[in-house]
């Protein structure tokens, strides 16, 4: 079991740097790349770089709203 724990860890450290490492090209090293160069083909228009993380954090917000409403509703459950 520890094995597969390390593991898992490990895959989600090379998939967090890999995430972290392309949002920090794409926001601050491809600005300063000419437009027509090959490496635009690669990223997506600067206008996604505010949407995408906007949006995944609302969507984590409502995530966490929701589970706590649950976790709310089965507590008032178990005292009545």
């Amino acid at each position: 079991m520890e094995l597969a724990d390390k593991a898992v860890g490990l895959l989600l450290t090379v998939i967090s740097l890999s995430i972290f490492t392309y949002y920090t090209f794409w926001v601050i090293i491809l600005p300063f790349v000419e437009t027509d160069h090959f490496i635009h083909n690669y990223f997506l228009p600067q206008e996604y770089a505010i949407l995408i993380p906007v949006f995944a954090g609302m969507a984590l917000i409502s995530l966490l709203c929701v589970f706590i409403g649950f976790v709310m509703l089965k507590s008032k459950k178990k005292k009545a």
